[in-house]
């Protein structure tokens, strides 16, 4: 017997434990080599794991465990001959396509084997299965090996759900109505995602090591609303994209940090860094948590440009594919929870970073304007920022600074 022991791989410099999320493989499965085998969930983002050789997959660890850097996840054993025909258990995709084909062909029929895979879901169909309330033996395998596919999953599902229920006897009194209760007293635990308890922990780093205040001021977003109206269709029509707030604000912001290098520092130990560019940290909601990929040079950047990196950001944050190049830096951050209809908030800076700009839900609300009422598109606006870094006068000038750029956007265009 020769065993490969696989091992967690050095994955940055900042990360030091990964948690196992799941399982890509079965225990006891034929592997090829570079083969993924299962998904490590890290500080920053979610990363598979590759076969280093071909053979047996043997579990150490299990779904949910932390696991430092080296430590050992599974076990290979290349001893073991690849079944007949030189290829692994295909991947699940590849065996709901098959079950899909033989469905639409003819009847399925199941295949008898004496291999691991008889009788066993794949990781989609066992979810699938568990949320259905089925066992193996309410499922008909057509899988390779007889595997139970997802697409075997479905097909009892809905067989269960198209059976009629049993005719009630005639003899048999009517069941009396249970009166269910108005309350629950029921509890449940679920472990916290890897992501959720970094956050939570640089979120309480933040709120305890930092002299944070927040500032607030309204825009009118008149001129704005104005803007886009006028020249959404040409811009969509020569870039592919929209023209957005996020850039817009973006761009004010960037235009105000190279005026206030002050708000764009780092204060690290007893020095304050810096920095001749503003990389704009972009806060995205994903179901995992909020992550904050920076784009990079907002100053130097064009509209479409800033919004074509938001999007792809937005696209690959939202799938878990976001790597760890990609949500490392970021000189500023803005975060936008008027997208949840939040009136008005108080940021959390995003350490290192020493300010975070908080955008709102917009309202139609009645303003003085030229000693007239008028009814205008308001939006209140948020300035986090770390008073050991960024003076108090600094940050109210900061912030009216971005105000009158986007009141008044054609200085934004003509970089006035």
């Amino acid at each position: 017997m020769s065993i490969v022991e696989m091992r967690v791989p050095p994955i940055g410099e900042s990360i030091t434990e990964v948690t196992l999320s799941q399982w890509l493989k079965g225990n006891g499965e034929y592997i090829n080599i570079d083969e993924p085998i299962c998904e490590f969930e890290s500080d920053k983002a979610t990363l598979e794991f590759p076969a280093e050789k071909a053979g047996k997959l043997i579990f150490v660890a299990s779904e949910g465990d932390d696991l430092e850097i080296g430590a050992l996840v599974a076990k290979i054993d290349t001893s073991v001959a690849a079944p007949a025909g030189g290829e692994s258990t295909p991947p699940a995709a590849k065996e709901e396509a098959k079950a899909v084909v033989a469905e639409s062909a003819a009847a399925p029929v199941a295949v008898e084997s004496k291999s691991y895979a008889n009788g066993h879901p794949s990781p989609a169909a066992a979810k699938l299965m568990k949320e259905n309330g089925l066992g193996t033996a309410d499922v008909k395998a057509t899988g390779k090996d007889g595997r139970i596919t997802k697409g075997d999953v479905l097909a009892a599902s809905s067989a269960k759900k198209a059976a009629p229920a049993p005719a009630a006897k005639a003899s048999t009194p009517a069941p009396q109505p249970v009166i269910a209760s108005n309350f629950s007293r029921e509890t449940s635990r679920k472990k916290m995602s890897r992501m959720r308890r970094t956050i939570a922990k640089r979120l309480v780093s933040a709120k305890n090591t930092t002299a944070m205040l927040t500032n607030f001021n309204e825009v009118d977003l008149t001129a704005i609303m104005a803007l886009r109206k006028k020249y959404q269709e040409e811009f969509v029509a020569k870039y592919g994209t929209k023209l957005g707030f996020m850039s817009l604000f973006a761009k004010a912001c960037a235009k105000t940090l190279m005026e206030m290098p002050d708000v764009n520092a780092q204060l690290q130990g007893d020095e304050l860094v810096y920095h001749d560019y503003a990389d704009i940290s972009i806060a995205i909601s994903t179901p995992n948590g909020l992550v904050v990929p920076p784009v990079h040079n907002v100053e130097s950047l064009n509209f479409h440009e800033i919004e074509l990196k938001i999007k792809a950001l937005a696209v690959k944050a939202r799938e878990g594919k976001l790597t760890l190049d990609e949500m490392s830096g970021g000189t500023f951050t803005i975060t936008n929870g008027g997208v949840f209809g939040s009136m008005m908030s108080t940021p959390i800076l995003n350490e290192p970073q020493s300010a975070i700009l908080g955008m709102h839900t917009i309202q139609q609300r009645p303003m003085a304007v030229n000693g007239q009422v008028e009814i205008r598109p308001m939006m209140y606006l948020a300035l986090s920022y770390d008073h050991r870094v960024i003076d108090g006068s600094t940050s109210v000038t900061f912030l009216v600074k971005v105000k009158k750029l986007l009141e008044d956007p054609v200085k934004l265009l003509m970089d006035l």
